[in-house]
């Protein structure tokens, strides 16, 4: 299931991309060539960056490629003392993420919700451009519990 929500992750953001590339063009286009500049453009840009950027760190994350420190690990002897550090740093990804951004971020997309913003050139839902927060928490949560539980059961298959 991870590759294939990886591989589901990988080709939104690269359709989310596209779209970003050709509202900036259009900004652009109405901007300099038609002098008269589109009322959308810029509004869409920034949710469309909001909506990367969060995406991004859950495939980031996906792929195990997150921003790591190893000082610590790479000072440890031994796989089970690397094992249980990495464990313990998923543990640490995992609650976080639940706390900050899924909590948090139902929170504040119900708040936003209830209130009824709507943004100002699209007239979306504020509630739904923030709902992309619980969602990749979600999503990053997912992976860290994934590689919890592998080394975990490579730990008891490897007896370290």
């Amino acid at each position: 299931m991870r590759e294939r929500l990886i591989k589901w992750l990988e080709w939104l953001l690269a359709f989310l991309m596209a779209v970003l590339v050709v509202d900036v063009m259009w900004q652009v286009i109405t901007r300099f060539i038609l002098n008269s500049p589109s009322s959308f453009t810029d509004e869409l840009a920034r949710f469309l960056l909001i909506w990367l950027g969060l995406l991004g760190a859950a495939l980031v994350s996906g792929h195990k490629m997150h921003l790591a420190i190893d000082l610590v690990s790479g000072r440890l002897i031994g796989t089970k003392s690397q094992n249980r550090l990495a464990i313990f740093i998923e543990s640490v990804v995992a609650v976080a993420t639940l706390a900050i951004m899924v909590y948090g971020g139902s929170i504040l997309v119900y708040t936003i919700w209830s209130l009824g913003q709507t943004s100002t050139a699209l007239q979306v839902p504020l509630s739904v451009v923030y709902s992309i927060i619980p969602l990749s928490g979600l999503l990053i949560t997912y992976f860290a519990v994934e590689d919890i539980l592998s080394r975990t059961r490579k730990t008891k298959v490897n007896g370290y």
